[in-house]
């Protein structure tokens, strides 16, 4: 069945993008979809990009470090995107701020305002964890996106509390 639906309707590429704060769990995140499983990784300098498949859909991830030094460099990456995974690290209380800076320099640059937006409240079972309620709150008024829960050591995200689409208005 999957065959013959590729044949009618083809295969479709998406330009994905996995951005946030440095140990947000960005590549954590992108291996975890990859290969199913938890991987150690280490600071992501530079990029990892990956290929992952749903259904017909062939995924091309790209997961940019999120240092500080490297955060200029973003916009770089932004040039045909289709979607944004924005990570955040629900447990990291003193950089929320930094992280809703970031989150709305990015959605607020020309080439992103037709990417689909998805904010994801990384970290939920560590102790003291904002719930995705919480960050939605933080990120500001008007912040397009859903916002899932999840651990990206655990696996699939949980249902989270977002109230749009992910498109930008």
């Amino acid at each position: 069945m999957g065959k013959v639906l590729s044949k009618i309707f083809g295969n479709k590429e998406m330009r994905i993008l996995m951005l946030g704060l440095d140990a947000a769990g960005k590549t954590t995140i992108l291996y975890k979809l990859k290969l199913g499983q938890s991987v150690t990784t280490i600071p992501t300098v530079g990029f990892n990009v990956e290929t992952v498949t749903y259904k017909n859909v062939k995924f091309n991830v790209w997961d940019v470090g999120g240092q500080d030094k490297i955060r200029p460099l973003w916009r770089h990456y932004y040039t045909g995107t289709q979607g944004l995974i924005f990570v955040v690290d629900c447990a990291d209380r003193d950089r929320i701020d930094e992280a809703r800076q970031e989150l709305h320099r990015i959605i607020n640059d020309r080439e992103m305002r037709d990417a689909i937006i998805l904010i994801f409240a990384n970290k939920q079972d560590l102790p003291d964890a904002m719930k995705p309620h919480e960050i939605q709150e933080k990120l500001g008024r008007g912040c397009p996106g859903r916002v899932p829960a999840g651990n990206s050591l655990e696996g699939q995200p949980e249902a989270g509390v977002g109230h749009r689409d992910g498109r930008r208005g």
